[in-house]
């Protein structure tokens, strides 16, 4: 179960790091950034990228909770739709919190720049595909985490044994 929670948080890390642009100074934001990255939020439809990941979410959850369980897996698919709007309705809650984070690390200008950009054809292009870029960039994460700890566990134990270890 540990290895689905990891993956679950590996998940929820990248999602939340694929929307959200890199920082690239952090002070107290003032109102004209705070106007700005409240614009950008809009512009990016934060709320509808997150709707959008949100069943990926789900069905990588699933597997470490369901654990095989029949009955589990029933009731769990059956929950989904409540807890979906459970999450919509936070998303005010969201928004708010990455109005800070934008605005606490950009300049109002910075943000007035990056809303141009979304407004650009590539840049509606970008905000269309953000979605399945995350879903595809978390599996490509998953896969090389999973032949990154192969080969360390190999590395490791073949070490240990030089070292004379029974392993």
């Amino acid at each position: 179960m540990l290895k689905y929670l990891s993956r679950i948080g590996c998940l929820l890390a990248l999602a939340a790091i694929w929307l959200t642009p890199m920082p690239a100074r952090a002070e107290t934001p003032s109102p004209e950034s705070i106007a700005a990255a409240k614009e950008l939020v809009a512009t990016i439809k934060l709320g509808e990228q997150f709707k959008s990941l949100m069943p990926t979410i789900m069905t990588t959850l699933k597997p470490a909770i369901v654990q095989g369980r029949a009955n589990v897996e029933r009731d769990y698919d059956a929950m989904i739709p409540m807890l979906l709007q459970s999450f919509q309705s936070r998303m005010d809650e969201l928004s708010d919190a990455v109005v800070q984070v934008y605005a606490s690390n950009f300049t109002a200008d910075d943000l007035r720049a990056l809303i141009v950009f979304y407004k650009t054809p590539v840049g509606q292009k970008f905000l269309q595909k953000t979605p399945l870029l995350a879903q595809q960039t978390m599996a490509v994460g998953q896969q090389f985490g999973r032949s990154v700890a192969s080969e360390i566990r190999t590395r490791m134990i073949e070490e240990l044994r030089k070292k004379g270890h029974a392993i």
